[in-house]
């Protein structure tokens, strides 16, 4: 039996280390920076982020979590965000994984939930 995208990306555990990971890149990107940086002198509330981030991959990525955030549009609505700002945090996903040492088809599978996304992420 094919093992799911949850599971080869190293369940809840993997998926939260991707996460950190992620952040951390976001946060020295200086196409996303601005938006990240502001939550450094806010730890409970970017710990908060983290947790609905990590639950929302989770489940999308076929895991037992249940997702209980707002959605996509309702979380972008109103910041504005442009396709390169999109595009740089796409680089820092595939950044991270390529450092934790995912494969390429793990790559291609998240790239595509990325990009199934997008419409309620860009400009919205």
């Amino acid at each position: 039996m094919a093992r799911t995208l949850y599971e080869r990306l190293g369940e809840q555990q993997g998926i939260t280390k991707l996460v950190d990971d992620v952040v951390d890149l976001h946060m020295t990107n200086p196409l996303v920076s601005p938006r990240f940086l502001p939550y450094k002198n806010k730890p409970e509330q970017l710990k908060k982020i983290k947790e609905h981030t990590v639950n929302f991959f989770c489940a999308g990525a076929g895991g037992p979590q249940q997702y209980m955030g707002r959605d996509m549009v309702q979380t972008h609505t109103g910041m504005n965000i442009s396709e390169q700002e999109y595009l740089a945090v796409v680089d820092d996903i595939l950044g991270a994984m390529g450092s934790n040492k995912y494969t390429e088809e793990d790559k291609k599978d998240v790239l595509a939930i990325l990009y199934s996304l997008k419409e309620g992420i860009i400009r919205v």
